[in-house]
């Protein structure tokens, strides 16, 4: 699932590890996640990304 999702690309945020197609880093995610951030909270604060884009974050940190 988050192999399309989560790029990491040298030439966008210098190689952190981004949501596809945006410059939002994972860790932006993970954090929001970790103070109690609903996933409707997080998708209107960045209505570019959409639950699946989150549960890739979940996943990419649960591989790291």
């Amino acid at each position: 699932m988050m192999k399309n999702i989560i790029t990491v690309d040298a030439k966008v945020m210098t190689g952190v590890p981004c949501i596809r197609n945006t410059r939002i880093p994972v860790s932006v995610i993970l954090k929001l996640l970790a103070q109690k951030e609903t996933f409707t909270d997080i998708i209107n604060a960045y209505p570019e990304i959409t639950e699946e884009d989150i549960l890739a974050c979940l996943e990419f940190a649960a591989w790291r």
